[in-house]
């Protein structure tokens, strides 16, 4: 191997780690939204059904929500200590 194809080599490896956290990071905020998304979907569907229930239903939603958030969070935070380490 020349030495031109080993900085190419060592240079394209450095560059694969950032990209790959920031991918990791877009795809976790997009499930994330899907998932919120989803639950507060669900959430209006079972309150127009049952009205009675909405203290409840709003309770659930909002743990599911929080639950939801804290994981993304923390493939964000994961992410960018990848690209920064």
């Amino acid at each position: 191997m020349t030495a031109l194809s080993i900085i190419l080599a060592e240079t394209a490896s450095l560059a694969v780690g950032p990209m790959g956290a920031a991918l990791g990071a877009g795809l976790a905020a997009i499930g994330a939204g899907i998932g919120i998304g989803r639950i507060g979907a669900s959430a209006m569907e079972a309150i127009a059904r049952q009205p009675e229930a909405v203290g409840d239903i709003r309770s659930n939603m909002i743990v599911s929500a929080a639950l939801i958030e804290g994981v993304a969070f923390f493939a964000v935070i994961i992410c960018a200590l990848v690209v920064f380490l």
